[in-house]
């Protein structure tokens, strides 16, 4: 009897798992089995998995704290997600489980769903695929959950997401809109509310109304029930008060962010305290008190991984308080942090850079900026302003370093031969003793070096026995004393001895390092170990000669003349310019620097307000200068305004205008001319290029060259030079003047030889060309009037396929000529490639004597 009890218990039991399984029969127990199995197995498996992959996007994702920060914690790429691929594993198996719950679990009957877990199933799929950066399909899911389940309590929390991923496709005007109609028909609560606001004021921010924003913020702030969420709501609001200049209001929500303490991830409360520190009042703060609460920050332990940010914003109040050697040693420090922001970083290294630069220290502040730029955006707007700025930068270094060296040359070679003596002599005893200090250290090391080995060999006598070094035989570079010391002695053969503090490597090397301590080194480097020590050595070496004495002053003068255009133009640095303009003329320099220095000097003192002294340099050019150009403009400022017929751009111009016309002759001449009329104006280079390339279609390839070089030497840190050097590199493939075979070649192309003086002879000869070639359809021909050399000019016929069709077409031609009793020329036949040749080489006979 109990058995068979037993049996009819578990048949009905298995009969009772059989029916409830059921998706499409609506019962009591159907509905529960599929709730409360999709509930508690498949949904609550995928809502842990989307959990799990928030988390490792917020672990991963970093705050950009320079800019307003966004209310959800998500790096959007702009990688494309092909189907059924994902960025990340978790996502894909709560999206899995999602369609799991919905496949399995779903009990549409007759259209109307009766599991009241499907919407959650839904719910997840849109947020996996929200998270996952897949928004379209997300955005199905969402309006899913609108269009189906209408009654679902999870209604109002689709509407959100819904708009929260519309806004991730930049539909912002739509979020906006759906969102206030939810707030306004809705009595939103809590976490909801807190939700809906967020969203709301995200879309504002990203439309740039942040004063709306900030209603929003602020009531999200108040509704969220989750700390972190507070903290980030209250920073934001006052990050956006700050972007209005409320800085009162924006230390008061930042106090509210401080206020949380603990309960909230320790980074918001360093930002906040960080913000608070941006906005102090200078001017009316309690200096004394807010830089012990800095030293306060900085001294806490919990706040060693935020002491980037800390030493940076002690280093900024020390900046401000002119408190420049403590400044540098907190931005330093900021710097050792190896801080994982870029941007602080590159606010370090830039803060340095203009400090070095403003105090002069050029060689400094390259290399800060060079640092700076590494940890930049590339080709974004501030990369590309210090990018600019560097490069001025170089030229400074460069004649900076010219002027210093060889005023520092002209100095020696101006003392008398008794100071010399003594300069040296003094110099040479320093050498003997960093020798002879040398020399002892390296006795210490080796005395060392012996008594370590002794050490290490195995303990005789009393004492411990010895113990073996289980690092002794390690690979690890530092645990291998020979590794170490040849590592040692390797650097100081490569860097010598460099102090140990930042930035070792500038001490005695770097960019644009041209001090007499460098040359000297050089002259060291060079000498024999008696002429080391020898005063007389150094004295033989110094410029002996007028013409090299004359050539370092010409050199540091053109430096000095650089140096005060660059500041004036290129910085707005018009007290430095002043200086050397200033000092140029008092160094006695060359005739064509005199007058455009005056003249900027004159326009420097306008600008700084000196009226006097700009008074007085401009009757200095007017009287010492009558007829330049600068005195016409400074008597006549009305007229050279309104004339501007000879202002080097547009004389520059013409002189273009004259090489595609091809009066190469011309451009020469007048190039000449107008280097002369503008000796020292930023103008020269372009007209010494436009010279060039006219020589070098009149005279060929190594003419061409010779110039280019030319300009890349006397005006290296221009663009033209610049432009000149590049030309050069890339001319390398034409220097052969080697004739290429008719074979390879499919253009080619029939040439009449003129003499360049016939030119109403060339003229009519083209005429008759061009009417000769309308009657000829199987070639598409066109003629040219090339200038080959000073003295030769050719017509020629372009369009031709062979050489045996240029022969022909020209036989051709000349026989109608003589027909018509009209003149006949010689010519010749030749392929594209090699009257390519013939025209930079100007071998038009080398190629007539091959054929």
């Amino acid at each position: 009897m109990k058995i068979a009890l037993k049996i009819i218990l578990v048949t009905l039991c298995f009969a009772l798992t059989i029916t409830s399984c059921s998706r499409k029969k609506d019962s009591f127990i159907n509905r529960n089995f599929h709730a409360v199995t999709a509930e508690y197995n498949t949904l609550f498996n995928g809502f842990n998995a989307l959990e799990q992959g928030r988390n490792s996007l917020n672990s991963s994702y970093f705050d950009n704290y320079w800019e307003i920060l966004p209310v959800e914690r998500m790096q959007v790429t702009d990688e494309i997600i092909l189907p059924g691929q994902s960025k990340n594993a978790d996502f894909t198996r709560a999206e899995e489980k999602a369609v799991k719950a919905i496949q399995k679990h779903g009990m549409n009957i007759q259209g109307k769903e009766y599991n009241p877990q499907i919407d959650e199933a839904y719910l997840l799929l849109g947020q996996a695929r929200y998270f996952d950066q897949r928004f379209v399909p997300a955005l199905n899911a969402f309006n899913k959950i609108l269009s189906s389940y209408a009654a679902s309590d999870k209604i109002n929390t689709a509407k959100v997401w819904r708009e929260k991923t519309n806004m991730r496709l930049d539909n912002n005007e739509i979020a906006i809109e759906n969102l206030k109609r939810l707030l306004d028909q809705e009595e939103l609560e809590d976490q909801q509310l807190a939700d809906a606001t967020s969203t709301l004021a995200q879309a504002y921010i990203n439309l740039e109304q942040l004063d709306t924003a900030i209603v929003h913020i602020k009531t999200a702030s108040k509704a969220t029930k989750k700390n972190e969420e507070k903290g980030r709501f209250n920073f934001i609001k006052g990050q956006l008060y700050n972007a209005l200049k409320y800085k009162d209001s924006a230390n008061m929500a930042f106090d509210q962010v401080i206020d949380l303490n603990r309960k909230i991830p320790r980074q918001y409360l360093i930002a906040a305290e960080v913000e608070k520190a941006k906005n102090f009042d200078y001017e009316n703060g309690n200096k004394i008190e807010f830089l012990e609460h800095l030293t306060k920050l900085e001294k806490n332990r919990e706040n060693r991984p935020f002491l980037d940010k800390i030493y940076h914003q002690i280093a900024q109040f020390h900046l401000e308080n002119k408190f420049d050697s403590l400044a540098i040693a907190y931005y330093n420090k900021s710097l050792r942090t190896n801080s994982q922001d870029k941007i602080l970083v590159a606010k370090n290294y830039q803060t340095l850079g203009d400090y070095y630069f403003d105090d002069a220290q050029y060689k400094l502040a390259g290399a800060y900026y060079d640092s700076t730029l590494t940890n930049m955006v590339e080709n974004s707007k501030p990369y590309r302003t210090i990018k600019k700025k560097n490069d001025n930068l170089e030229d400074v270094i460069l004649y900076e370093g010219i002027a210093d060296a060889n005023d520092s040359i002209l100095r020696l070679v101006a003392m008398p031969k008794s100071e010399q003596l003594s300069y040296f002599t003094t110099y040479t005893n320093g050498l003997k003793e960093e020798a002879l200090a040398e020399q002892e250290r390296l006795e210490i090391a080796q005395r060392k070096k012996g008594l370590e080995q002794t050490t290490n060999t195995t303990n005789k006598g009393f004492g411990p026995p010895s113990v073996s070094n289980p690092r002794a035989t390690s690979s690890f570079y530092f645990y291998n004393p020979s590794t170490v010391a040849y590592g040692k002695n390797e650097f100081e053969q490569l860097w010598g001895e460099r102090e140990n503090k930042d930035n070792w490597r500038w001490s005695n090397s770097g960019r644009g390092n041209f001090s007499a301590q460098n040359s000297t080194t050089s002259v060291v480097e060079n000498a024999t170990e008696d002429q080391k020590y020898n005063p007389q050595y150094y004295i033989d070496q110094l410029p002996q000669t007028e013409k090299e004495i004359d050539s370092l002053i010409k050199d540091r003068n053109y430096a000095y003349y650089q140096l005060g255009l660059i500041y004036k133009e290129k910085f707005k640095e018009y007290q430095l310019a002043k200086q050397k303009f200033t000092t140029l003329l008092k160094s006695a320099p060359e005739e064509r620097l005199v007058l455009p220095s005056k003249y900027n000097l004159y326009k420097i003192y306008e600008i700084l307000g000196e009226t006097n002294a700009s008074e007085i340099a401009k009757q200095d050019i007017i009287e010492n200068h009558a007829d330049s150009r600068y005195a016409f403009i400074l008597q006549n400022p009305n007229q050279a305004v309104a004339d501007n017929q000879d202002s080097p751009e547009n004389l520059y111009k013409q002189t273009y205008l004259l090489l595609e016309k091809q009066q190469f002759e011309k451009v020469i001449s007048d190039s000449d001319t107008y280097l002369n009329y503008f000796d020292g104006d930023p103008i020269q280079p372009k007209f010494e290029l436009l010279k060039a390339t006219a020589k070098g279609r009149l005279y060929g390839y190594q003419t061409y060259v010779d110039g280019l070089n030319q300009i890349a030497l006397d005006y290296a840190n221009t663009e033209e030079g610049k432009q000149a050097q590049a030309l050069v590199n890339s001319l390398q493939t034409l220097g052969d003047s080697s004739f290429k075979s008719n074979d390879i070649s499919k253009n080619f192309k029939v040439v009449y030889q003129f003499d360049t003086t016939n030119k109403d002879q060339i003229t009519e000869f083209k005429k008759q060309l061009d009417s000769a070639i309308t009657k000829i359809s199987y070639y598409d021909l066109a003629t040219s009037v090339d200038v080959y050399n000073t003295d030769k000019t050719f017509v020629v016929v372009h369009g031709i396929k062979s050489i045996d069709g240029a022969k022909g077409f020209a036989q051709i031609i000349n026989e109608e000529k003589q027909k018509s009793k009209k003149i006949t020329k010689p010519f010749f036949a030749i392929s594209q490639d090699n009257y390519q040749t013939v025209q930079i080489h100007k071998n038009l006979d080398t190629y007539l004597a091959s054929q």
